[in-house]
Formats: C-alpha cells, sequence, structure tokens
C-alpha cells in the first residue's frame, strides 16, 4: 500500500466510531453476482462490509495488512479474517465471486491489486469498490465538516485520498462497467459521537503529530452548536460512490 497511512492506533475507534454499509448495498451486489459461494472483502478493517457481505455469500475472506484491525473485526461464523494485502490475496486462481474494497482503494498499488482481480476473479464475476467522503455529508453537517476537511486538515491526509476528493472518478479496474443504483451510509449519533468519528480521520492524525495540536478541540464546539442538546441524536449521512465491474 503505498502512500498509506498505518491505520493500527485507529483500529479500537475504527471499531466503534465508523459509518457501516446499507444492507440494500449488499441487497444489490449479491444481484448482480452469478454465484455466491465466495466474497473477498479486501482492506476489511473491523469487518464492516465482510458483515454485509456474510448474510449473502456462503463465505467470505476477509483481509486486511493491519492485524490490530483484524484483532477488532467482529466474529461471523461464515467470515474467516487474515492478514493480507489486496495486491497479495493468497485466494486460488479463479475461486472468487465478489472483490469489495470499502472506503480503502485509494490505498492500494492499483496495477497489482488489478493484477490481482484478474487472477482470483472468476469468469463473470464482479469487483466492486465503494467510498464516502468524510466530510461529505447532509445538511446540518456539512456546514461544520466541509470547511475544517478543506481548509485545516487536507493537507495531511496521505496523496491517496486525493482518490476520494475526486469520488473515484479516476479508477478504473478490469472487466465491463455495471451501472449503479444510489446508496447511502447513516449513522444515529450524539455531538460526542460525531467528534469521535472526525479524531478517526488520518489527516486528523497526522496533524496532531505534524502541528503538536488538536485540531478537532477547535471544531467540536461548532458541531455542539449544530446538534443543539449535548444528548440528542441525530442522523448523519453520507452519499456512498460505488462503482462495480463484471469479468
Amino acid at each position: 500500500m503505498p502512500d498509506a497511512p498505518d491505520f493500527s492506533p485507529l483500529a479500537g475507534a475504527y471499531a466503534v466510531h465508523r459509518p457501516g454499509y446499507p444492507a440494500e448495498l449488499f441487497e444489490w451486489l449479491a444481484s448482480v453476482c452469478a454465484r455466491h459461494d465466495l466474497a473477498w472483502d479486501t482492506a476489511t478493517g473491523n469487518g464492516q462490509a465482510a458483515f454485509g457481505l456474510a448474510e449473502r455469500f456462503r463465505r467470505v475472506v476477509a483481509t486486511d495488512v493491519s492485524e490490530a484491525q483484524i484483532a477488532h473485526a467482529r466474529p461471523h461464523p461464515r467470515i474467516e479474517y487474515r492478514v493480507g494485502s489486496a495486491e497479495d490475496s493468497g485466494l486460488g486462481e479463479r475461486s472468487v465471486d465478489l472483490v469489495a474494497a470499502a472506503a480503502a482503494v485509494h490505498w492500494f498499488d492499483l496495477p497489482k491489486f488489478r493484477d490481482e482481480i484478474r487472477r482470483v476473479l472468476r469468469p463473470g464475476g464482479v469487483a466492486a469498490i465503494w467510498t464516502y467522503h468524510a466530510a461529505d455529508v447532509e445538511p446540518p453537517f456539512d456546514a461544520v465538516l466541509g470547511p475544517f476537511y478543506r481548509d485545516v486538515v487536507a493537507p495531511h491526509f496521505a496523496g491517496g485520498a486525493r482518490l476520494v476528493d475526486d469520488r473515484y472518478r479516476g479508477i478504473e479496474l478490469p472487466g465491463e462497467e455495471i451501472a449503479v443504483p444510489e446508496f447511502f451510509a447513516t449513522a444515529r449519533w450524539t455531538a460526542a459521537e460525531i467528534v469521535a468519528y472526525v479524531r478517526t480521520w488520518s489527516g486528523v492524525r497526522a496533524y496532531r503529530e505534524a502541528t503538536g495540536e488538536d485540531p478537532v478541540a477547535a471544531l467540536a464546539p461548532a458541531i455542539e452548536r449544530a446538534c443543539g442538546r449535548a444528548d440528542a441524536v441525530h442522523r448523519v449521512t453520507w452519499p456512498l460512490y460505488v462503482r462495480v465491474w463484471r469479468s
């Protein structure tokens, strides 16, 4: 993973303070796959996507280069968690029905990942990548998180984040691209939980390491004002940027 930050120190926070993905996304992905024997969830993190896939595929192999992320993953009888990379999965040739990468492909060595897709995907198999932009949320939080991302921490994100800024438009994977419906990730959070989510951003950690200052300390009051009462629970919504190819 060239240019990729080490997410191991954030593994525990990722498990608690990152949004999940909608069941409708996994239902749709299963509907465009001819077979449902094996899904490979690469860069699984704590297994957020693997869990959704396991409800629709007989077996899921979920890999991540971070042992700490795997250690925080939720167990499931159909998920096999492994430490491994997107460029070298250890899976058999033409053994996979779906390759999935959730909010991660921007950290991969893309030419090597393409080669690995060609190697492991069955004829007619599907490769799916998706992401959300950390600060691309629906009102009222867009007015708070957007300027914080652009004006404060964006320069501290590793270079791969530019692919997220581009909403994955510049990425091409093997196969014929499939049109994708709209999907959204949602969470129901208090102000404190939104602040905790922002602290999981790799750019926030890099900012703190570079400057010795916590950029979220100045942001927290604006989040609290947007939320109103401290105990109020708000729906936070992110558009998902999904691209899918069939081999």
